[in-house]
């Protein structure tokens, strides 16, 4: 995902701006992967739900409450924004309370007279185990970066840079144009005559008398 992310930079990028040789190692903790992760299927899964509406109520045996599922998308949409924010742990969060909605919602639907009602239990399945996930993602998340009873972290040792400044350094000297780099020695500016060129003389300036 970093790279695909890197490389969507690039292609946005000004001919003359920088652009990302490679990518350093991920800093997401698999508690921060597992809160993405949901945060994208719960985007996909409030599309679907806010597209065709009409398709899943069919499935469901729930005729008529379209409405009601393209609401339910848009909450499931606002769930994956949070999720994939600096607060996923709120987003996890909203998806159990979200979880619980749909499940009394699908609960209703759960009735003799409805021809899906198998349909509707699978669902019923699918979401209990969903809403176990959501609730482990948001307790981890939390407690990854809860700070209570910790000391103060100290990143004064850090330099921003994945692989260190000087491999940095060592591949941004390779990617600098021609005309950005240092010079060559002023003495070698004219191999054919051998003689030094004017300018690696020292600069003297002249104060009037």
């Amino acid at each position: 995902m970093s790279f695909m992310l890197s490389q969507l930079s690039n292609i946005s990028r000004s001919p003359g701006d920088p652009k990302v040789i490679e990518t350093g190692p991920s800093s997401l903790k698999p508690a921060d992967s597992l809160g993405r992760a949901l945060g994208w299927f719960s985007m996909g899964l409030g599309l679907t739900e806010l597209i065709a509406p009409k398709v899943l109520t069919r499935w469901l045996g729930v005729e008529g409450r379209e409405g009601l599922v393209r609401a339910y998308g848009a909450r499931e949409v606002a769930s994956g924004v949070l999720c994939l924010s600096v607060n996923n742990d709120y987003g996890a969060y909203s998806r159990v309370a979200g979880d619980m909605i749909d499940l009394a919602s699908l609960a209703a639907a759960y009735r003799d007279d409805n021809p899906k009602k198998r349909n509707v239990g699978i669902a019923i399945a699918a979401v209990a185990g969903i809403a176990i996930i959501d609730a482990i993602a948001g307790q981890s998340i939390r407690s990854l970066h809860s700070r209570k009873g910790e000391p103060a972290r100290d990143y004064s040792d850090r330099s921003g840079f994945p692989k260190g400044v000087g491999y940095s350094r060592g591949k941004a000297a390779r990617q600098v144009p021609q005309d950005y780099q240092a010079t060559p020695a002023a003495a070698a500016a004219s191999p054919a005559t051998g003689k030094t060129s004017p300018a690696s003389a020292k600069l003297e300036l002249e104060v009037p008398a």
